[in-house]
C-alpha cells in the first residue's frame, strides 16, 4: 500500500484515549466518511466492509512510513489494514488506509449512522 493517509473511526480520533499514538506523528487532514458498517465492541469499535451504510471518521497524513508498523501492532490481529475511498467533508475523494475488523463480533452492537462520537454508550465511556 502506497498511501500515506489513514482513516480513523474510533479510539484513535481526537478526544479519545488512543489519539496520543497519532499526536505529533501525524498531520490532521480533515473529516469524512467511507462505505461500511460500524459496531460497538465495548471498549472500541469494529468497522466492516459493507454497503448500505457509512462510517464517519478523521483522516491523517503519516509522513513516516515506519509508523505503520507501530499502528499495525497497536491494532492487533483482530484488524487488517486495507485501502478505502474517503469522501471528504471539504469535498473530493482521497484514498486512505483503514483498519477493518476481521475477528469475531460476539455481542457487538450496531452503531446507527456509523458515527462513533455520536453513539450514546461511547459518550459515557470516553467522556473527556
Amino acid at each position: 500500500m502506497a498511501t500515506e493517509l489513514l482513516f480513523v473511526y474510533g479510539t484513535l480520533m481526537r478526544g479519545f484515549r488512543l489519539h496520543n499514538l497519532l499526536a505529533g506523528r501525524a498531520e490532521y487532514v480533515g473529516e469524512g466518511e467511507v462505505p461500511g458498517l460500524l459496531f460497538d465492541l465495548g471498549a472500541y469499535p469494529a468497522a466492516l466492509r459493507g454497503h448500505g451504510g457509512s462510517i464517519r471518521g478523521e483522516v491523517y497524513r503519516l509522513p513516516d512510513p515506519g509508523f505503520w508498523v507501530a499502528l499495525d501492532s497497536a491494532e492487533g490481529s483482530q484488524y487488517h489494514r486495507g485501502e478505502v475511498g474517503v469522501r471528504m467533508d471539504s469535498g473530493g475523494l482521497v484514498t486512505a488506509c483503514i483498519y477493518w475488523h476481521v475477528g469475531p463480533l460476539g455481542g457487538a452492537v450496531p452503531i446507527p449512522g456509523g458515527d462513533y462520537r455520536a453513539h450514546p454508550p461511547v459518550k459515557s465511556i470516553h467522556h473527556r
